[in-house]
């Protein structure tokens, strides 16, 4: 009787560290995944604007959000461009009335999956009249074979070269941070150069582990700010 007794009570006095162990683990693996969540969402936004798939975008871009976000951004750049520049000169004034006009044809522009693309590549909107996304970087460019252009023949002579390649142009590439301004924040940051010149791109948290790009940040050229500021 008492081995029949004892038996349970040693079951289940080992199967409860188990539980607690096991619970201990899934709270930090899901702690873990909640942390990484805004990186993740952040590779699949990234893949999804490079390849222009929209479906897929909708997913991580809240886009009325994006659209308030471009829209007041590119208003405020327009309006620091109106308060540095001599207020009294009317041609200023009546380019700053139609660069007002077009606020909404380049937001529109940019609220799109090229737009998208452009946003996370480092090249933001500069708030010119006309302006659209720039085209991704020759390495992401497709090839020509999918743009349905025919290689150049092969040379026939054995002992002719291939012409060398042509340098490409030395751009400065922006450095780039991420990382959390709040538990609802998450913000990838671009620099261009070392003088602060830089914006970034906003995700805000949907659900647990769901992430939209809902907002931009936009500044003007540091080279600017540092005339302003002597001024």
């Amino acid at each position: 009787m008492t081995d029949t007794q004892t038996n349970p009570r040693k079951s289940a006095n080992w199967k409860k560290p188990v539980a607690i162990a096991v619970a201990a683990v899934a709270i930090v693996a899901a702690a873990a995944y909640g942390y990484a969540s805004p990186y993740i969402a952040l590779n699949h936004l990234k893949a999804a604007a490079d390849a222009r798939d929209a479906a897929a975008l909708s997913e991580y871009v809240d886009y009325p959000a994006l659209r308030a976000s471009l829209k007041q951004q590119v208003g405020q750049m327009l309006q620091q461009r109106i308060e540095a520049a001599h207020a009294s000169n009317p041609l200023v004034l009546f380019g700053a009335v139609i660069g007002s006009t077009l606020i909404g044809p380049l937001v529109d522009a940019y609220v799109t999956p090229d737009g998208v693309a452009a946003l996370l590549s480092g090249m933001p909107p500069t708030g010119k009249p006309g302006e659209r996304p720039a085209p991704p970087p020759p390495s992401e460019a497709p090839p020509a074979s999918q743009q349905g252009e025919s290689a150049p023949p092969a040379s026939t002579n054995p002992g002719a070269q291939a012409p060398a390649p042509q340098p490409a142009q030395d751009q400065p590439r922006a450095q780039t941070s991420a990382g959390y301004r709040g538990l609802n924040t998450f913000v990838v940051t671009w620099q261009h150069s070392a003088r602060s010149e830089h914006y970034a791109a906003i995700l805000q948290r949907h659900g647990l582990f769901s992430w939209k790009l809902a907002a931009v940040e936009l500044n003007e050229p540091a080279a600017d700010n540092g005339a302003n500021a002597s001024n």
